[in-house]
Formats: C-alpha cells, sequence, structure tokens
C-alpha cells in the first residue's frame, strides 16, 4: 500500500510539474497532445485520489489507536487533525495549479 501511494504521489507531482511547465511554455496545445487543462485537470484527480486514500488510512488508523488506549484520544486526535489539514492542503495546492494552468 504504502509503494501505491509513493507511486501516485510521484505520479501527481510529474503531472503537476508538466502542467506547470506546458502552462509557461505555450498556451497552444500540440496537435494529437493533451491540453493544459486536461493534464491539469488529470492531476488534480489523482491528487484528490491520493488525498482521500490517505485521509481514509489515517482515520482509520486513528480510531484504531483510539481504540487501543482510550486514555491517549486527545492526542492522537489533535495529530490525526492536523495529518488531515496538511493532507487537504496539499489537494488546494492542485486545485491552484488547475486555475493556473
Amino acid at each position: 500500500m504504502k509503494k501505491t501511494l509513493i507511486t501516485f504521489s510521484a505520479l501527481a507531482l510529474t503531472v503537476a510539474a508538466h502542467a506547470s511547465e506546458a502552462a509557461a511554455a505555450a498556451p497552444v496545445a500540440v496537435s494529437g497532445g493533451m491540453s493544459n487543462k486536461a493534464v491539469a485537470a488529470l492531476a488534480l484527480c489523482i491528487a484528490a485520489l491520493g488525498g482521500a486514500l490517505g485521509q481514509g488510512i489515517a482515520t482509520g488508523k486513528a480510531v484504531e489507536s483510539i481504540a487501543r488506549q482510550p486514555e491517549a484520544a486527545n492526542d492522537i486526535r489533535g495529530a490525526l487533525l492536523l495529518g488531515l489539514a496538511l493532507i487537504e492542503a496539499l489537494t488546494i495546492y492542485a486545485l491552484l495549479v488547475v486555475f493556473v494552468a
């Protein structure tokens, strides 16, 4: 599972980098290729998928941890909320790339 997330993350970064380079290079798409908007939308889809998987895994592990150690629930909850906020921020950055491209 970890290898899959790393692969999706690397793919999303590559597509996002390509979208920003393509937007800076030329506003017109090469015939037969994907337009800048299509590449940016694909990057957003991958980022949203990765963010959703990450949030689901993090929430599941947090619930499992609270079930094992109920006395540490407040600490686990705080770390979970911080992690979820950072994951969501990465997805919002991908959305900004779509608007810029």
